[in-house]
């Protein structure tokens, strides 16, 4: 393939001499640019806050930079509306010479591509839908209608938009995807963990009101007085972070409550190891990362019933269904007992407000939480990034990689 085209509101940005960018949005795309034979970005180049950036591997492709389309003042509305034209044209022009269009979803960018894209029906396309695609989820009206265009098959041809989740009453266009973070060969037993106690409980991501680490905090101080003894490590950083600090102070729970700030890769495994529960009560979520990388190590999720997340943990099968790789398809009949589902995987928080409640069922059970562990990790071992490399490889090559389903 000669000219790969991508569309994303991911900013893309010189920084020390390198071009770099979101790092878990870079090591994706890496896979993707390592199976074709030119790239051209299409994104915002310039941003004036801090960046979690990471150099691409291949640091030899184009990129058109465009002015973020940003709504949230008067004066950025009217500024992103007046250039609406201008940057509709240059998608126009980049499309035509592109000979496979990829698309980043969602976003204003990737809404103005969306409709822009309707013109080219010819063209080979694919669509990375990364965040929540349930049809009954309250959203924005730009990602409800970008989500209607890409879906509509009269409208839009020669796609395969690549979701988080098998939703029921969908198009030909919608494929169910995955993503993954580790390689098969990092795949190892599963640590026996002791659920009597002490339990270490970790948070993992952006210190922001989406991920409610606030909320977090206050279900660790709410066992730690009900007298359980569970300890908190958070990793990752973010505008909130300043708070629970001052929180954690408040409380007295400095020597409970520990906040890491971002670390290394290889840190955040060993903090997966040793923990027995990753907490995520995000308000929204694609496919959260969080869950099956604490999953693959053995760590038991708690985690908000948004997006799929349901299906990862093994609850509500019925109508979450992800197609995976052509990789192991063996299943995992555990047999977990009384109270827990033969699939269950983590434990789904309905109510945020009874998350202290449901824990603490939970750990009354401590057999039946080291079987959970072990499926946890059985189930997240299966989505690999060999598997994920390979997929991509087909997608680029016009085959339909998605055809086997696993429970």
């Amino acid at each position: 393939m000669n000219n790969f085209l991508v569309i994303t509101d991911a900013h893309l940005i010189q920084q020390n001499g390198k071009k770099v960018a979101y790092a878990p949005y870079v090591r994706e795309m890496d896979l993707w640019m390592r199976h074709v034979d030119q790239t051209t970005f299409i994104c915002p180049d310039r941003m004036g806050s801090k960046l979690l950036a990471q150099p691409f591997l291949n640091q030899d492709f184009k990129q058109i930079g465009l002015r973020r389309l940003e709504f949230h003042t008067l004066f950025s509305a009217v500024i992103s509306f007046l250039s609406i034209p201008y940057q509709f044209i240059v998608l126009c022009f980049a499309f035509a010479k592109a000979d496979h269009i990829h698309l980043r979803c969602p976003g204003n960018l990737a809404l103005l591509a969306s409709m822009a894209q309707i013109l080219f029906p010819s063209k080979r396309k694919t669509v990375k839908y990364a965040g929540n695609f349930d049809p009954c989820a309250s959203q924005p009206i730009a990602y409800r209608l970008q989500k209607r265009i890409l879906s509509n098959t009269f409208l839009t041809k020669n796609i395969k938009v690549l979701v988080y989740g098998n939703w029921p009453n969908q198009t030909k266009n919608i494929q169910p995807f995955f993503t993954a973070s580790y390689h098969r060969n990092q795949i190892e037993p599963v640590a026996n963990r002791n659920w009597n106690g002490p339990c270490k409980a970790v948070f993992v991501g952006t210190m922001r009101a989406n991920k409610r680490p606030l909320e977090v905090f206050e279900l660790i101080k709410e066992l730690r007085a009900n007298g359980l003894a569970i300890s908190l490590d958070y990793y990752g950083d973010g505008p909130l972070k300043k708070d629970i600090e001052n929180k954690v102070k408040q409380a007295g729970l400095e020597d409970h409550v520990r906040l890491h700030g971002n670390v290394d890769n290889t840190s955040l495994i060993q903090a997966y190891k040793r923990a027995h529960f990753s907490f995520l009560l995000s308000k929204s979520e694609g496919w959260p990362k969080a869950v099956a990388e604490a999953m693959f190590w053995g760590c038991i999720p708690v985690a908000s019933k948004v997006s799929c997340v349901p299906w990862m943990l093994g609850i509500e099968t019925s109508n979450f269904q992800l197609p995976t790789s052509n990789a192991d398809k063996e299943t995992y009949p555990l047999g977990l007992g009384k109270g827990f589902d033969d699939t269950q995987r983590g434990i789904l928080i309905n109510d945020i407000l009874q998350a202290g409640t449901v824990v603490k069922e939970y750990l009354k059970q401590p057999d039946q939480l080291e079987h959970m562990s072990k499926a946890a990790a059985a189930w997240s071992q299966q989505y690999t990034l060999d598997d994920f490399e390979r997929e991509i490889a087909l997608l680029l090559k016009e085959t339909d990689p998605i055809k086997a389903t696993k429970k």
